[in-house]
């Protein structure tokens, strides 16, 4: 039980929280909202005069063309303060009160007892009386060292006044001269793109109601700077529906990070009395994109909520059988799975109404008669008399207009303006804010999940959303959707405390931290293909740790991409992950099979070090070799992959190196099986090290490295390191 100390009032003219090795330095000097001194690095024990010669220090001089006082720029950023980059809150009421200048009324810190997440806690509170409108702001220092902030507004004044924006800051220094963020699409999420940090602003906004070419983080650091060098700070926005997230430089020399919820027009109109809290705003820090990353990654496994079990390796039959459900080909499949090792078997689309194709039955959640005529029942048995968790797949939100819920409430979609919104995928999206619309999902689920023995759900999201009004007043509904997708997953979880959900919107379009508390993992992408999974799980661990996306070892042909592979390519990319089988395994050859078995075995046999150590990442010259891996916390094991993804410029490519591991303890080196086997040109001799392994320390694995493999293009190997 978390026991959390009383708030005390700050009675100094500044806040300093220290913690995971990272500074949070506000000034709380004057009237306004306080400014951030410094954000990063831990600057150590600093007292009352170490600050005020600090603030005395970073003034800047008054230069011509410029207002006649220093522009400081708050938690949330104002134009009244004579700030002219992105305001942090903008709206109006009735044209009036567009630019607010608040004054701070309260600031009070709290360091909780016992909280395995939050290390310490600073709230301010401030009002702009004129404006007609009180504004907090919280302020948490995890134990990981990650930093987030939220903030609510609260309208006193009399009539509506209607919000449009309620972005929040953190600086960032001169240094920062590179911005990294993530882009994509369906089938290719989270690539890594670079640019010049300039002067102006880069925002990046997700209008979908989801995010494959969104960022799900923003990042500026030194120029140049890696996965493991360079001092480097971002931001993610932990919310699941339209989000914002800048970069922002001004001719001021002020540089920073900012982000929230982006708001619709109308979408938040407060009457007297009435709040709105914007979503949680993380940062962090560190040298290289691996310390920035572990620390969201330490902070996710230090939620209470997070899972602790072994990660069950599972099949999902979606490539093997499609629609086409017939159950004595569904007893071969589980009967392969489980000879293989899967421990969970997931049904995927087709279970359920007229669901024969993606033209019909969304929104009818009841088992089909036509398919299952004696209901789940024969399937969920027989997967759990194999010692296999059953897992189904629902897509919640969504009705096809071909259905028995669309043909008796149409009016229960998300649209505006006496239209229906664009088709996409032959779908509409239910809007959840409807009672009548949240109760039928609610009921329908549950009913299910009663029926039967359920153990886990993949909850789909296949459309994006447009037009997106409530019926019959035509406000925008995004913001109000996301709540209620949040308060539905809720009832369903409590209801079964023990059900583990997976994240899926298209495969990864949705995967930030706001449907993460609620959720087990996500489905990293619908593509498969192993060399499309090298970069997209790359992108994906900027914020995740691997346990929490899912990966699946794909058919010999992936089916988004119609690449060949390797069966050790394919499951030596899934292999790190949270693992999984997507392929019609009843046409393999017993060959295959035996393989398969190897790759399941030995996953499982490591991956309580997958799924608990430190990622990290080399920084190789040659972008054809990608050298990754996972570090025990203690650093007496590690795994790595080196990766050919392409021919390299050298052959033989050189030596790779190994990093994150102790300097000063020597390492026995050991290619891992099965991912041991090299199958380069005829004629190549592998490398001697390889042979018989190598012993070195990890000073030296880091800074000189070993020999690589001669590998082919689209092959990997896998090391594994011990401890003497």
């Amino acid at each position: 039980m978390t026991i959390t100390a009383a708030a005390t009032p700050v009675t100094t003219t500044h806040v300093h929280l220290r913690t995971g090795g990272t500074s949070l330095l506000l000034d709380v000097a004057g009237e306004q909202l306080p400014r951030v001194l410094h954000w990063g690095p831990d600057l150590g024990e600093l007292t009352e005069d170490d600050v005020a010669e600090l603030r005395r220090a970073s003034e800047p001089p008054l230069v011509s063309g410029q207002a006649d006082v220093v522009v400081p720029v708050g938690l949330v950023a104002e134009h009244s303060r004579g700030w002219f980059g992105t305001p942090g809150l903008t709206g109006h009421r009735s044209g009036a009160d567009f630019s607010t200048a608040f004054t701070l009324t309260g600031v009070t810190t709290e360091r909780p007892d016992g909280d395995p997440v939050v290390a310490e806690r600073v709230v301010v509170t401030a009002a702009d009386d004129v404006a007609g409108l009180v504004l907090r702001v919280e302020i948490e220092l995890l134990t990981s060292g990650l930093l987030r902030e939220r903030a609510d507004v609260t309208n006193t004044g009399a009539g509506v006044f209607d919000l449009t924006s309620l972005d929040l800051a953190l600086p960032v220094p001169t240094e920062a001269q590179e911005i990294l963020d993530l882009t994509g699409r369906h089938l290719r999420e989270r690539a890594q793109q670079r640019h010049a940090f300039t002067l102006g602003t880069h925002l990046r906004e997700s209008r979908r109601g989801r995010g494959h070419d969104a960022s799900l983080v923003m990042a500026a650091g030194e120029q140049g700077f890696g996965w493991r060098r360079g001092e480097v700070r971002a931001v993610h926005v932990a919310w699941s529906g339209n989000t914002r997230t800048y970069a922002e430089r001004t001719n001021l020399g002020d540089s920073l990070l900012a982000g929230g919820e982006l708001l619709l027009a109308g979408e938040v109109r407060l009457g007297e009395g009435e709040a709105y809290t914007g979503p949680w705003v993380y940062a962090s820090h560190g040298i290289g994109l691996d310390e920035m990353s572990a620390r969201f990654h330490r902070y996710l496994r230090s939620r209470p909520g997070h899972p602790r079990s072994a990660r069950p390796v599972l099949i999902n039959v979606w490539e093997a059988v499609y629609f086409d459900h017939d159950l004595d080909r569904l007893k071969e499949l589980a009967d392969l799975a489980a000879s293989v090792g899967v421990e969970r078997f997931v049904l995927d689309d087709g279970w359920f109404g007229s669901r024969r194709d993606d033209t019909s039955g969304l929104g009818d959640w009841v088992v089909s008669a036509d398919v299952w005529p004696e209901g789940l029942g024969p399937i969920v048995d027989h997967v759990h008399g194999l010692g296999m968790e059953f897992g189904l797949w629902f897509e919640p939100e969504m009705v096809n207009p071909d259905s028995d819920l669309y043909r008796a409430h149409p009016e229960w979609i998300l649209a505006t303006g006496g239209r229906t919104p664009v088709p996409a995928r032959q779908q509409q999206v239910l809007d959840l804010a409807h009672d009548g619309a949240y109760a039928h999902v609610r009921d329908q689920v549950l009913a299910v999940l009663a029926a039967y023995d359920i153990d886990y759900v993949k909850w789909d999201y296949n459309r994006d959303l447009v037009d997106a009004g409530h019926w019959p007043t035509g406000q925008a509904g995004v913001h109000r959707q996301v709540e209620a997708v949040y308060r539905l997953i809720d009832e369903i979880r409590a209801a079964h405390p023990d059900l583990e959900i997976e994240s899926c919107a298209g495969g990864g379009g949705r995967a930030d931290l706001g449907i993460l508390e609620r959720t087990d993992r996500i489905w990293t992408s619908d593509c498969i293909d192993p060399l499309e999974r090298q970069q997209i799980e790359a992108g994906t661990a900027l914020l995740l740790p691997p346990e929490l996306a899912g990966s699946h070892i794909a058919s010999p042909v992936s089916h988004t991409t119609g690449r060949a592979h390797s069966l050790d390519f394919r499951a030596g990319t899934a292999f790190f992950s949270h693992l999984g089988i997507e392929w019609d395994i009843t046409r393999a050859t017993p060959e295959e099979l035996a393989r398969l078995t190897a790759w399941v075995a030995a996953h499982k046999a490591h991956r309580d070090l997958l799924h608990t150590g430190d990622v990290v990442h080399a920084d190789h010259p040659d972008d054809a070799l990608w050298v990754h891996g996972v570090v025990a916390a203690d650093r007496a094991e590690a795994i790595f992959t080196i990766v050919e993804v392409r021919t390299p410029v050298a052959n033989p490519p050189g030596r790779v190196r190994l990093p994150g591991l102790d300097p000063a303890a020597r390492y026995r080196l050991t290619p891992l099986a099965p991912g041991d086997a090299v199958a380069g040109r005829t004629g190549q001799r592998p490398a001697p090290w390889m042979a018989g392994g190598a012993v070195l320390t990890g000073e030296t694995l880091a800074r000189v490295g070993v020999q690589a493999p001669a590998l082919n293009p689209e092959q990997m190997v896998l090391l594994h390191l011990t401890r003497l």
